[in-house]
């Protein structure tokens, strides 16, 4: 791959991209989960992988994914990070390199990773005080 640590720098670029590509899938299928059409999902992203322009073996994974469960019952929204996509966006940072995907995707991980964000919570206070918005509460007030 070249010189030293070339190896590895490849592959952590590498996850960064598999990230991003990963958010993008996903916030797909969540739009066509939420629309009020009737979207045949499976039939949908069979139909992007047999023919399209972004068909990929991520594409492929994810329908084996979503074929025993569409709607993914019973899955929770978290998603790990190893540490590549870090590695991936440090470097982007040092050698400014802008990665907005990559940072964003990394970003999403570290989001799903709370069971209740601090930020989303203050944010809903926040508006609370400033435009009279309604603030949900949860039940046990946590």
């Amino acid at each position: 791959m070249g010189d030293g640590g070339a190896g590895h720098l490849a592959k952590a670029v590498h996850n960064g991209v598999e990230y991003a590509l990963m958010q993008a899938y996903g916030e797909g299928y969540e739009l066509l989960l939420a629309s009020d059409i009737d979207v045949d999902l499976l039939a949908t992203l069979n139909a992007w992988q047999n023919g399209c322009s972004i068909r990929s073996h991520l594409l492929e994974k994810l329908i084996e994914a979503l074929a025993p469960n569409v709607s993914l019952a019973g899955v929770k929204g978290y998603a790990a990070d190893s540490g590549m996509g870090r590695w991936t966006v440090e470097e982007a940072i040092r050698l400014r390199v802008p990665t907005p995907a990559i940072s964003a995707a990394l970003q999403a991980r570290f989001r799903s990773q709370q069971d209740d964000s601090p930020t989303m919570k203050s944010i809903a206070a926040l508006r609370g005080t400033i435009g009279g918005h309604a603030v949900k509460h949860r039940e046990d007030n946590a």
